[in-house]
């Protein structure tokens, strides 16, 4: 998620990479149909409703086109935000609709996805929307053949280096997503779906144990010591530990290890599952409790403090220090009870890099 500031007042929902794709697709097969250029298209949502999306670039001959579109997530912070979406077709004697990686379109490489290896990474529901539009087109105009699809992403490459893409074995550019066609600002969804793709992956390439950490700078600190791992073992949670843990407890997954910076894991030691600084705070008043609990007497130096991640100025960060060998305790209790069946390890990271294990007993 970006750290950019959400904006104030009703936020504005955007379109997905999926609703772009099936725009270009409609402009250029209407453009082939009726040899003029579109300015705007309707695209049929899987939620019963219908946008207009403008056409950014059409160019047609009697039987291929080129149309694009700009993506518009909305208010969403997304990484294709801006970015040029479109379709290359050519009219076909075979009958049916065939997909085509284009350039910055993502190519699948490993098992565990909703798609074959070798497939373009165009996911189901958006290629089920570009079918469906472009059927409809043929059978309104009686157009017996079919339609070759190459969809493209102008630097698609450059975006996919911001995603995970590689790591699920989506490579040489992202990939054409969406379920519902549109963008909900600042929605958990995508980052969840990311989420639960990448276990899929995981648990397809015979990966038994994983490494969960809040990002990448917490990955960082501990993949030295789990360098034995594949890259499928490590996966991001961000601020939804809980549904990670969720989905992890619906898999054959063995053993797991979180990575926790400080403030998440005050939180989550006081039973919070999402982490977010717009959803949750931390629990002063519980702190202070742990501290008493291990003889610590100046609460008001925590009650001070403007930021959990402070609390390293008050106890000393070390691997038997009681404090946060208490609050490592909290966190395992509260994960642990989510996936039983899994040998869990907890580390709590240091922002210099160190960390601490929690001593089970």
């Amino acid at each position: 998620m970006s750290l950019r500031k959400i904006p104030k007042g009703p936020l504005r929902d955007g379109f997905t990479t999926g609703t772009c794709a099936t725009a270009a697709a409609k402009s250029g097969l209407k453009a082939i149909i009726h040899q003029k250029k579109n300015k705007t298209v309707n695209v049929y949502l899987p939620i019963d409703k219908i946008l207009e999306i403008p056409i950014h670039h059409c160019e047609f001959t009697e039987s291929t086109s080129n149309c694009s579109v700009i993506k518009d997530a909305g208010d969403d912070p997304d990484v294709t935000n801006g970015a040029e979406i479109g379709c290359m077709l050519k009219l076909t004697q075979e009958k049916g609709i065939q997909f085509i990686a284009g350039e910055g379109v993502g190519t699948v490489t490993l098992k565990g996805l909703e798609l074959a290896i070798g497939e373009p990474a165009i996911n189901p529901v958006p290629r089920k929307m570009i079918a469906s539009a472009l059927q409809k087109l043929l059978h309104d105009y009686d157009l017996e053949c079919g339609v070759s699809v190459t969809v493209y992403v102008t630097d698609g490459k450059k975006l996919a280096k911001r995603t995970l893409n590689e790591r699920v074995g989506i490579m040489n550019g992202i990939s054409i997503l969406g379920t519902t066609g549109i963008v909900k600002p600042y929605s958990a969804s995508s980052y969840i779906a990311s989420i639960e793709q990448g276990i899929d992956v995981a648990v397809a390439n015979k990966v038994t144990e994983l490494v969960i950490n809040s990002g990448a700078r917490s990955e960082k600190f501990l993949s030295k010591k789990f360098n034995h791992l594949p890259e499928q073992a490590f996966i991001h949670y961000g601020n939804w530990i809980g549904e990670t843990l969720n989905k992890i407890n619906q898999s054959p997954i063995e053993k797991v290890s979180i990575g926790i910076m400080l403030g998440k894991a005050v939180k989550l030691a006081g039973g919070v599952i999402d982490t977010h600084s717009c959803v949750s705070s931390w629990n002063k008043d519980f702190v202070v409790e742990l501290a008493q609990k291990i003889g610590y007497k100046d609460v008001d130096k925590i009650k001070s403090l403007n930021m959990a991640g402070r609390l390293i100025e008050l106890f000393d960060f070390e691997q038997d220090a009681p404090f946060f060998q208490l609050l490592l305790k909290h966190c395992y209790q509260h994960t642990h009870v989510k996936i039983k069946q899994v040998t869990l390890d907890i580390y709590l990271i240091h922002k210099n890099g160190t960390f601490i294990k929690y001593n089970k007993k």
